[in-house]
């Protein structure tokens, strides 16, 4: 039987970004594959494309990937994009797929996971500095100070990836809680304050919303100028302490780091993550 690729309206449309979609189905309609084309609407990131593409295990090897990448290429170079990525397990069938249609891995990233009934080493306070939290939506007299401090992520590790500074501005703070709250999950955060009481580091921990499972660290950053002190150590370990005592049925805590960012991964060591696997996010320059 032959594949046609159908178009799809797909509506998981976001306030920055929106998704096309392709579905790949048999003459009669069963459904073998599908392919996910996300387009960011921010002009630092309309260049970039993230995808998902997905064929049955049964239906492989009969060029329906190739089909469905082909759409995918085609309806990126549509919507100006220059660059498509796509996180694939290291080794798996999917990296060797988008190797062999000439994508480059654009950076790693190593997927890590704290094991909450494991002891977490004592962490000392860092002088000049204290620490705050909230859950959820960030007070509104923090608001600008928290935005501010994700520049913090501005020089993160991206690999060959050219994304430029990832801008935030209040209202996109504000949004990003709010996301996390109306889908039911838990957001919390930590934050270093300094002597001025300006946020100059953060860290982030979402967890699901029947508090188990595992949590999954989002963001976490320092202010280069207090860099070196031990910060992004000492909210990583309040975090965990806070994260157990309100969450005491959750299980443990994932985060990701891009290989090349050591400093982020002794911190993790230090604190107890073990390794789990890692991604490589490939990139093809259309």
């Amino acid at each position: 039987m032959s594949i046609r690729l159908i178009p799809l309206t797909d509506p998981d449309c976001r306030p920055s970004s929106r998704r096309i979609a392709w579905l790949a189905a048999e003459d009669d309609g069963t459904p073998v594959g599908s392919a996910f084309l996300r387009l960011d609407s921010r002009p630092k990131y309309s260049h970039l494309g993230e995808f998902e593409l997905t064929v049955h295990p049964a239906e492989r090897r009969r060029g329906i990937g190739s089909q469905l990448l082909d759409a995918v290429v085609a309806g990126a170079r549509d919507n100006q994009v220059r660059t498509l990525l796509a996180d694939v397990n290291v080794e798996s069938v999917g990296d060797h797929f988008l190797e062999h249609h000439g994508f480059e891995i654009g950076l790693t990233l190593i997927y890590t996971r704290l094991d909450l009934s494991d002891t977490v080493p004592d962490v000392p306070e860092v002088s000049g500095y204290r620490l705050i939290s909230w859950d959820g939506v960030v007070p509104d007299e923090l608001v600008q100070s928290f935005t501010d401090a994700r520049t913090g992520m501005d020089d993160a590790p991206m690999g060959t990836i050219s994304a430029g500074p990832d801008v935030w501005d209040v209202e996109r703070t504000r949004h990003a809680a709010q996301v996390i709250a109306q889908r039911g999950d838990h957001l919390s955060v930590v934050a270093a304050v300094d002597e001025t009481g300006q946020i100059v580091g953060f860290t982030e921990v979402v967890v699901p919303g029947d508090g188990k499972g595992d949590g999954q660290h989002y963001g976490t950053a320092v202010l280069p100028a207090h860099r070196g002190r031990g910060l992004a150590l000492w909210m990583k370990a309040a975090q965990i302490h806070k994260t157990r005592h309100r969450f005491p049925d959750l299980d443990g805590l994932l985060t990701d780091t891009v290989d090349t960012n050591a400093a982020m991964r002794r911190t993790n060591t230090r604190l107890g993550y073990r390794p789990g696997y890692e991604v490589n996010r490939r990139k093809l320059d259309v």
